[in-house]
């Protein structure tokens, strides 16, 4: 099996030396993703609500690039500032699987990159 690079313009470019997601065979990896507008370049952190949705929205541009959707996804993590904004960051994430959720782990960490409040990976498979 070859990996290939997943990359779109509808979410926003990697901040380092990294990748938006890898391909592997039926596998897709996503990098955290971070509530970046593609568009603008700019932060979304109006509230945690607004700040989860932009998240959400670039992971679902990298899952639709490589040919997936919410549905596609086996597993996710979470990286959580105040593990008090879980029930706001939850009712988001929730929002956009109309199936059976992933898999999950939430973590409390005490820094982010660009000082965000929430961070998402995920894990697809097709």
């Amino acid at each position: 099996m070859e990996k290939k690079i997943i990359r779109t313009d509808k979410a926003p470019a990697p901040i380092g030396p990294y990748n938006q997601a890898v391909q592997y065979g039926d596998m897709l990896f996503i990098s955290g993703q971070i509530a970046l507008d593609p568009d603008s370049g700019e932060l979304v952190q109006t509230n945690i609500l607004a700040e989860t949705q932009q998240v959400m929205e670039n992971l679902k541009a990298i899952l639709s690039q490589a040919g997936m959707d919410f549905s596609n996804v086996l597993k996710t993590t979470i990286f959580l500032i105040d593990m008090g904004q879980f029930a706001q960051v939850n009712e988001v994430y929730g929002s956009y699987f109309s199936t059976a959720a992933p898999a999950r782990e939430t973590v409390q960490v005490s820094g982010l990159p660009k000082g965000v409040n929430v961070e998402i990976s995920m894990i697809a498979g097709a």
